[in-house]
């Protein structure tokens, strides 16, 4: 993430008014939240946390939060508090040293804050409010209103920011009373705030916030996540959103994302082949969309995936088998899918297996994600390395996540550790920071994600031109400039592309000239009919000409596959004088040609035979 990101968290859990009852949550919740929100593989936030602060000290945080901040800024300020209403029903969040009677000098008002989210020039501000909103204290106290809710929205939503380009409020309620008999909060009252900053740290922490699977938990995300997540903790709690903001807002980066790729569409002519209304051609143009899913480009490969996919929903059962059958090739398929790495010693070098990814790049295109702290995994050239983690005794059983464009595959991994034996064992390896061994803690979704890729290797010249011998050569291999590399490279060829055109023509000849035969022939039947018994099929066929037509449409109708199969190879053997471009219209065209072709030809050889067989019994 590009933008500077602020987060500052507010977290009081004991107050020394004994009206004030002593919150469990927000200690652990501060301290999860940050972790998450530090993470620059999570959140990428540089976090604060001001921890049962005085009133004084909460506002001049809040306001130097808020201060000489940019517009390409973000920042985040969480809540986790007491909540007040005043006697005029405005909201203060309670500090270290609120009385409840001298709200207005001893809180922070929620116009304090609403205030300086007004006021800064960060671009984006987002506010997180896990308070439970007290409004019955001992019935003695007139300072503070009894009954009556307050609107928490309505206290942040009245001014927008002057110079930002948005806001953004998320509440744990709207509207959430505490009951307090005599001077103590009851127990039962209403459920714990944690119940939120939990769902919103669970959310981030794991990724299931990333509701899309685009790689990205964005503000919309995290909001629908933790509403579902309160509301089957406490059916009597429902969290609330006001926004506005200019575009998506995205808080986190998801490690459970699917890995995404740009597409690059199919070309116009394999689109609208996709269209046609011919089921022949349609099938053609599947066959191509295969060759395409197999591509080293993944953007082209992701391009054909996501055609297959709309022929595979909406086609007939015929082409959308047929497209099915495509889509499988690019499953994920990781060969072993078992791994056991037996008994081993404690504190021993981590052993390796490695585990191969079959299948075209697109299928090997993968995040891999352990589920367990000790589970290791390093990307190689043919897949990935697993690695397991000896720091602990027992037995272990895990599993490594991969999740492709479209399809997910696990790894089902098994070892021992046994204590360690012998001289030399269970001294733990050093660690790159010194001091204490790791220990292999921590929640478990706490692991890095890998991204696998397929190696990409540029399609090389069979013969290259050698370097001439008054050139030096360098003492690093490096990449030519652009002009060089422009002037190093043949001239684009055009001869693929009109050998594939050509395979198209021949592969009309012969559908044209096979509709005019049986027109002729038709014309000869009836003429045959009309004659009687003297009449002879086979002097009518004659004197219309149907034969001749015929013949045209097998020798075209042969040829087609031919001199597309002669384009093919021309790219194969000379691919660095084509372009994209090029490359793609061949193969679209000999596709086609190839499909229109190979029909007609079988029925002019079924028509030859009747004509042989029959000719003479007519």
């Amino acid at each position: 993430m590009t933008d500077t990101r602020h987060a500052l968290i507010i977290a009081n859990d004991r107050y020394a008014d004994q009206g004030l009852k002593k919150l469990r949550a927000p200690a652990q919740d501060a301290a999860a939240l940050e972790r998450v929100l530090h993470d620059p593989q999570i959140g990428d936030f540089e976090v604060e946390v001001v921890h049962n602060a005085s009133a004084d000290v909460m506002r001049r945080r809040i306001q130097g939060f808020f201060n000489d901040r940019r517009r390409a800024d973000t920042l985040l300020l969480h809540f986790s508090c007491h909540g007040l209403k005043s006697e005029s029903g405005e909201l203060y969040f309670a500090a270290s040293d609120t009385e409840p009677p001298l709200l207005a000098a001893t809180a922070v008002a929620s116009q304090f804050v609403r205030g300086c989210m007004s006021a800064t020039r960060a671009g984006r501000s987002v506010l997180f409010l896990d308070c439970c909103y007290g409004g019955a204290f001992s019935r003695g106290s007139a300072s503070v209103r009894a009954t009556g809710d307050v609107n928490v929205l309505e206290s942040f939503a009245k001014d927008e920011p002057v110079s930002g380009r948005g806001w953004a409020v998320i509440t744990a309620s709207d509207s959430m009373e505490y009951s307090f008999e005599g001077n103590e909060l009851a127990e039962n009252s209403a459920a714990r705030p944690s119940v939120f900053t939990h769902a919103v740290v669970e959310g981030l922490e794991t990724g299931e916030a990333d509701l899309d699977a685009d790689g990205n938990v964005s503000l919309d995300d995290l909001y629908e996540y933790v509403y579902r997540h309160v509301r089957e903790q406490n059916p009597h709690q429902t969290p609330k959103k006001s926004a506005e903001l200019q575009g998506e807002l995205h808080l986190a980066h998801s490690r459970r994302g699917r890995i995404k790729i740009v597409a690059i569409p199919s070309p116009p002519t394999l689109q609208a082949a996709l269209n046609s209304d011919e089921v022949l051609t349609r099938q053609g143009a599947v066959l191509e969309l295969r060759k395409r899913l197999r591509h080293t480009e993944l953007p082209v490969a992701e391009g054909a995936r996501r055609h297959l996919e709309e022929v595979a929903r909406t086609d007939i059962q015929q082409i959308a088998d047929l497209a099915s059958e495509a889509l499988s090739e690019i499953r994920l398929a990781p060969s072993p899918d078992r791994l056991d790495f037996g008994r081993v010693h404690r504190s021993a070098d981590p052993q390796k297996r490695s585990v191969t990814l079959n299948g075209p790049p697109l299928a090997r295109h993968c995040v891999a994600q352990p589920h367990q702290s000790w589970l290791r995994v390093d990307p190689t050239r043919s897949g990935l390395e697993i690695r397991v983690d000896t720091a602990a005794e027992g037995r272990l059983s895990g599993d490594v996540v991969l999740k492709g464009v479209a399809d997910e595959a696990v790894i089902h991994v098994e070892a021992e550790v046994a204590p360690s034996q012998g001289p030399g064992h269970g001294v733990p390896a050093p660690r790159p920071s010194g001091g204490s061994p790791r220990q292999v803690s921590g929640p478990p979704d706490k692991r890095d994600t890998v991204v696998i890729e397929p190696p990409r290797v540029p399609p090389q010249p069979r013969k290259p031109p050698p370097a001439p011998a008054h050139r030096p050569q360098p003492q690093k291999p490096s990449r030519p400039p652009v002009h060089q590399e422009k002037a190093d490279r043949p001239p684009p060829s055009r001869r693929a592309p009109a050998l594939a055109g050509a395979a198209l023509a021949l592969a009309v000849t012969a559908v044209a000239t096979l509709v005019l035969c049986l027109q002729r022939t038709v014309v000869a039947l009836v003429e045959r009919g009309d004659a009687g018994v003297t009449g002879n099929v086979e002097d009518n066929l004659r004197e219309q000409g149907a034969l001749t037509p015929l013949i045209v449409s097998l020798i075209s109708g042969a040829l087609a596959p031919a001199v597309g199969a002669l384009a093919r190879h021309e790219l194969d053997a000379r691919s660095e004088r084509y372009t994209r471009r090029a490359v793609s219209g061949t193969h679209t065209l000999t596709a086609i040609a190839k499909g229109l072709a190979i029909p007609v030809l079988i029925l002019g050889v079924l028509a030859g035979i009747a004509y042989l067989v029959g000719s003479g019994e007519w």
